[in-house]
Formats: C-alpha cells, structure tokens, sequence
C-alpha cells in the first residue's frame, strides 16, 4: 500500500528537484564551454595566422582525453560519491582556468591549450558521474524523457553557443573569455551543492588489484549483455559515419552547392534549431516508444539523409534534408543514453558509459582523421553514400534487440552474474 502512494506521489519531471538543479548546472557548464571552445579557436587562429596544425591541435587537446581518461573516469565514477566527485571536478576545472589566465597574461599564449586539455580530463570523471545521479533520482519511467530535456539543452547551445563565444572574444578579448569560463564551472559547483545528499554506500576496504578487478568488470559487463554489445557496435558505425560528415561538412557546401564557406554555420544553426525541436517531440512521446526502436529509426533516417547530402546540388533541397536530419538527430543520443541508464545496474553505469562512450569518440576522430585523404581518391557523393551505409549497418543492428525488455530493478541480476564471473 506504501508503495502505491509513493507511486502517485512521485514528482513531475519538472517538479523533480534534481532535474531542476543538474539543468541549471548543465546551463552554466555550457556556456562555459561554448564561450573556451570559440574563444580559444579564433585566438589561436588570430596568433598562428590560420595555422592549420595549431588549429587541429584543439580538437586533439579536447578529444585525446576521452581516449585515456574516460574508462578511468568511468571506473571511479562508480567507487566515489558522484555528488562530491562532480563538484570537485567543477572546483578544480575552475581553479585550472585561473591558474592558465594568470600563466597567459605575463607573456605564454600556448597555455590556452592547457584550459581544455584540464577540462576535458575532469570531465570523464564528472560525466558519467552524472549519469550515476541521474539512475539514482530518476524514475525509471521518465529516463527517456529526461535525457530528452538534456538533448535539448544541448540543441539549444549548438545554435546560441558559437555566437555567444565569437561574441564574448570579439568584444572582450581572451582573458576575460576564459574568466568568464571560471566563473561559470565555479557557478556550476555552487549549484550542485544543492543536489540531494550523496548515499552512503558500504564499499569492502580496497585492496591490491582491485581497481583493475573493478575496471575489467566494465568491459565484462558490456559483452555479456546481448543490448550493451550491439549498442558497442551501432556506436562504432555511428561514430564512423559522423566523424566523415562533420571533417567535410565544409566541402558539401563550396564544392556541391557552390557557396562561400561562410554559409556552413547558417547550415549549423539550421541543424541545432531542429535537433532543439527534435528533442522537444521526443519528449513528448519518449514513454510510448523503445530506446532500442528510438535509435534504430534516428540511424535509417540519418542513413537516408547522408546519402541525399551527398548527391545534393540543390541548396533549398539540402536545408530541408539537414533540417530533417538535425530533426532526427536526438533520436540517437537519447536512445543510446536510455538504453545505457535502462541496461546497466546503478553500481556500475560509470563503468558502461566509461566503456561505450570512447567507441563513438574514437570512431569519430579516426574517421575525421582519414577524411582528407579519402577525398583526395573518392568523390564527396562516394564518401557520403559509405556514410549513409555505415548508418544503415548501425540501423539494422537493433533488429536482434529490438523486442528486449529492460530487466526489473536495473539490472540487478545481471550484475550479479558479472561478480560471480569475476572471482
């Protein structure tokens, strides 16, 4: 009977404070980052004269540590107290950039790398860290709908963000840029000491090895879920596909519609408004829908788009195909983020997403990585039908999946297989 009035007490997903309170958090954290990533760009740009190299060792300071760091981050997510682990990632990233401002202002400019190279390696431990708090204070049933509210904060800064950074640069120059990057992750610490009270949890005392016990479960847990390994595989071939669509993005827009390359960010800020309104519809309907059918619909319909990109030369048919695909879009983040929260036992979602999440990244880097050369040998229509073909894959590897229910009381017995399987 108990339950059953906790049942129709539980708060909205609007009314539910934590959600409340990691939005705000997200919010601050955002505009942090848009206003680092754009600032740092231009100024790096700015000094280096368009250096190619210089320019392409951002995105290596911000994407190499996700390849080191994120299994380890993943891994003590799930040993620590996620609360106290994300606001000390908050505090130190914050201290980190007023550290480098103070570094850059008597005289060494190449340190600005070091802000994002900081941020990008507490972030693996703060991420999945959330994801922990998210599986803890919210319900089962409003998962899908709450990652949905993420998506669309996400969308949200994808159009907003590179004109708030280029603004705040523009106006205010690199130092108070990255000042007003501190004081957002410190905001963002401030707001997360409103979160709920970490639980306490009984933990054995550490002995030698078992960080590398507790490390090697991750990946054992992944494959001997049949949904958490397909998942692994429609990460890969998503990640491949997206990593060859965003390196030459550029080129579909002065090679196959003519124009300058000025016109690529009226194309990004069409996708970001639709992947805004995607993850709104999404919202709506995310209850009556399988994450596992959610993702395999946004990979077919990606698939479809990519291809119509590719052979496009008509600029009013490309906008609407990139509108529907940034419309589509969210359909693949939340469904891989539900599925993650949905397969994965609370005690160790760390760990799965520290797993999962680099086999999208790491696609998606070596695929940038070959881009140019593969344009140098095969036309853009080629290179984007492999896109769109890598999609398809991904779209049909839900089908063995697609009619798995997640287990009861996240996961619980699955966990229990993967320790017995660990002594």
């Amino acid at each position: 009977m108990a339950i059953q009035q906790d049942a129709v007490k539980a708060p909205s997903l609007f009314g539910n404070r934590f959600l409340q309170t990691i939005l705000l958090s997200n919010v601050l954290l955002q505009i942090g980052i848009w206003v680092r990533n754009f600032s740092i760009l231009l100024y790096v740009a700015d000094k280096t004269n368009n250096d190619p190299y210089a320019i392409s060792l951002i995105s290596v300071v911000e994407f190499a540590p996700i390849f080191v760091f994120s299994f380890i981050g993943g891994t003590f997510a799930d040993r620590w107290r996620p609360k106290r682990t994300m606001i000390w990632c908050d505090l130190l990233s914050s201290v980190s950039v007023f550290v480098v401002l103070m570094v850059i202002h008597f005289g060494s400019w190449q340190s600005v790398f070091l802000v994002t190279f900081i941020s990008a390696i507490l972030s693996q431990f703060s991420q999945p860290s959330g994801m922990r708090l998210f599986k803890q204070h919210v319900p089962e049933e409003q998962l899908q709908q709450g990652m949905a509210l993420f998506q669309s904060l996400m969308a949200i800064f994808m159009v907003l963000g590179p004109m708030l950074g280029t603004f705040t640069y523009s106006t205010f120059g690199l130092e108070t840029s990255i000042a007003v990057m501190g004081v957002a992750f410190l905001l963002s610490a401030l707001t997360l000491a409103g979160l709920p009270r970490d639980k306490v949890e009984q933990r054995p005392a550490a002995v030698k090895g078992q960080f590398r016990k507790e490390f090697n479960e991750g990946f054992r847990y992944v494959w001997q879920s049949p949904v958490l390994r397909m998942l692994g595989a429609a990460f890969i071939l998503a990640g491949l596909a997206v990593g060859l669509a965003q390196a030459l993005g550029l080129f579909i827009v002065t090679e196959r519609l003519g124009k300058s390359k000025e016109f690529l960010q009226y194309i990004l800020m069409l996708n970001g408004a639709a992947m805004l309104i995607g993850g709104g519809i999404v919202a709506v309907f995310a209850k009556k829908v399988a994450p596992q059918l959610l993702l395999a619909f946004g990979m077919l319909v990606g698939a479809i788009c990519t291809v119509v990109i590719g052979f496009s030369t008509n600029v009013p048919l490309t906008l609407v195909v990139q509108f529907v695909n940034g419309l589509v879009f969210p359909c693949i983040h939340i469904g891989i983020s539900t599925m993650i929260l949905k397969w994965s036992h609370e005690s160790i979602v760390g760990r799965v997403n520290g797993v999962l999440n680099p086999m999208f990244i790491g696609m998606m880097v070596i695929s940038m990585s070959f881009a140019g050369a593969l344009k140098d040998e095969y036309s853009l229509v080629s290179i984007y039908t492999g896109a769109g073909i890598l999609f398809l894959i991904g779209a049909l590897s839900m089908i063995p999946i697609m009619s798995k229910k997640a287990p009861e009381s996240s996961n619980g017995n699955q966990m229990a297989a993967v320790d017995m399987g660990s002594h």
